[in-house]
């Protein structure tokens, strides 16, 4: 038997999951069942993939990687009216990203920038089709929509069941010739009118669509239906286990059904099914992703407060925190809601790691030491990451007049206040013990500076720094700082079930997911680099915004460091 790969993330080996489905796999491979474990990640390119696609994707690449098999990027492309080039190119982007470095050489028979395409068997699957009508076991059907549905619903039997294999063979070819509108007839399986699985009664195999398609152009005017192409490609590919998600369980008899009739040489695929992700305060409907980019409620599909793949990769996670997450969830066949505090904590783990550690202050109020040399500065060392001995130091310029955070002083502080008050002391990380001596007021009162005085002896690092102050704030040197802004993202909803009991969940949109400010940076953030990620000291991690510019950087906020929404909670 195969002994399964590991994943590692972050150069920390990590085990590969266990699940029923894997072990349904590893019991196959020690049978010798199958020459080789061959799945595949079939998306229909009618929208964006979000994160419970990244589910998916993680267990099939995942599996194909684990017991030396391959994954095949399949579109499944049979609807051309809802069917886009710009969804297939964004799929190809979405996958090639998330398993890049991790399961290249488990791509199949081409890279992931060249998937398969369920319409390249166009031709076959026709084939097939025929195949069944000479059987017996496929009719054209004249029914409208409305009959056919309500005729499957009450067990009745189509007055058209009982053409003849001839006339059927006459009409579907007619059909395929272009002969008859959309929605003039259609060709069923013929099946059990009465089954008690009503996928079986004889269902749809293809329909009428004068209808360009994005990869076929205007060769075909029929198209097969889902269930019907979809089994036949995993066929024709080769594919040993086809796995889908819980929706899909009352379809296996029909996928079974349509193999079985044709009389096929070749081992025949298997269908599984596993529960979908459903994540808490979170939507993952492409309708409903739809309403929230056509209403403009976000900004696109790669929105960096939506769970597409597309958003979370400009949001600034990396695919390494999303495989971490997507490829240990968990799989089963019970459906259930995921805390999105397990996607954060896996996020933040691997940003901890990786990120360079940066000073930024987000809402800035001056502060001037009146006992530092005037013109005079200081070049002060900082750690890149103290969690990665090779990281380094940089050098970070310190002057008379700095930059902190407005909350980080308080003129009438609250108990247990450790940052700066008038009368008290704090540290600059970095730095030197300041005490705050003066609070300078505009005419309205509003605080316009901070005066105060530094120990110069107290330096970080220095041989008199011993001396110890309860609170540590960050800052940034006014003569140096750089301007960049900062896009504070958040949640998208406030509720951790935005559609509970039926309500409508844009009611429940968070006012607060998005503010937009201007911050100063230490000047290193200029040479900011988009592959990069960065935590700026003491407030979250950030990434670098695909519309920055040069010498207009913008930072997206990734995640914070610590879980605010806990608190929130707890509170409650």
């Amino acid at each position: 038997m195969s002994t399964p790969n590991t994943d590692t993330a972050n150069n920390a080996a990590a085990p590969a999951p266990s699940d029923f489905i894997r072990e349904i796999v590893a019991q196959h491979v020690a049978e010798a069942r199958y020459p080789q474990i061959h799945t595949r990640f079939p998306p229909e390119p009618n929208g964006y993939l979000h994160i419970g696609h990244a589910k998916s994707i993680c267990l099939n690449f995942g599996i194909a990687r684990e017991f030396g098999g391959v994954c095949n990027l399949r579109m499944d492309d049979t609807n051309p009216t809802k069917e886009d080039i710009e969804y297939v190119e964004s799929i190809q982007a979405d996958v090639s990203w998330l398993i890049a470095g991790w399961a290249d050489k488990h791509l199949g028979l081409k890279a992931a920038s060249e998937p398969f395409f369920a319409s390249d068997y166009f031709d076959q699957i026709y084939e097939f089709a025929i195949m069944l009508i000479k059987k017996g076991k496929a009719f054209v059907c004249d029914m409208t929509p409305d009959q056919t549905d309500d005729y499957r619903r009450n067990a009745k039997e189509s007055p058209f069941r009982n053409r003849s294999v001839e006339e059927n063979l006459d009409l579907f070819t007619r059909m395929k010739a272009g002969e008859f509108p959309d929605g003039k007839c259609v060709l069923r399986a013929r099946i059990d009118v009465a089954a008690p699985n009503i996928w079986l009664r004889d269902p749809l195999l293809y329909r009428i669509r004068h209808a360009e398609h994005h990869h076929t152009g205007a060769k075909w005017c029929i198209y097969p239906m889902y269930d019907f192409a979809h089994c036949l490609s995993d066929y024709l590919e080769g594919i040993t286990h086809s796995i889908c998600t819980l929706e899909f369980e009352v379809h296996r008899p029909l996928y079974d059904w349509i193999l079985a009739s044709l009389d096929l040489p070749r081992t025949l695929p298997h269908q599984y099914e596993f529960a979908r992700l459903s994540l808490s305060y979170t939507i993952m409907s492409k309708r409903k992703l739809m309403e929230l980019v056509t209403e403009k409620l976000v900004t696109g599909w790669d929105d960096p407060r939506l769970p597409t793949i597309s958003g979370i990769r400009r949001r600034g996670v990396t695919p390494e925190a999303l495989r971490a997450f997507a490829y240990h969830i968990g799989i089963t066949k019970y459906n259930g809601v995921t805390d999105v505090a397990v996607l954060e904590h896996a996020i933040r783990e691997d940003l901890n790691a990786r990120a360079q550690r940066r000073l930024a202050v987000l809402r800035p109020i001056k502060v001037v030491l009146t006992n530092y040399p005037e013109g005079q500065t200081e070049q002060l060392s900082a750690i890149n990451n103290p969690q990665d001995e090779a990281g380094g130091t940089r050098q970070i310029p310190f002057t008379r007049e700095l930059w902190i955070e407005r909350e980080d002083f308080a003129e009438v502080p609250p108990p247990k206040f450790f940052r700066l008050k008038p009368g008290g002391e704090v540290r600059l990380k970095y730095a030197y013990i300041i005490k705050c001596e003066e609070v300078v007021k505009d005419a309205a009162g509003n605080i316009t500076e901070l005066r105060c005085t530094a120990d110069l002896d107290s330096k970080t690092g220095g041989a008199t720094s011993a001396r110890k102050v309860k609170g540590t704030i960050h800052w940034a040197s006014a003569a140096h700082a750089i301007d960049a802004e900062v896009r504070l993202y958040d949640r998208l909803f406030t509720e951790a079930e935005p559609e509970k009991d039926g309500r409508d969940f844009k009611t429940v949109l968070n006012p607060h997911s998005l503010e937009v400010i201007t911050a100063k940076c230490e000047p290193s953030l200029r040479d900011a680099t988009p592959d990069a990620r960065y935590q700026f000291e003491r407030l979250a991690y950030f990434a670098l915004d695909k519309d920055s510019a040069p010498g207009k950087p913008i930072f997206n906020r990734t995640i914070t460091l610590k879980d605010a929404w806990a608190k929130e909670a707890q509170k409650a």
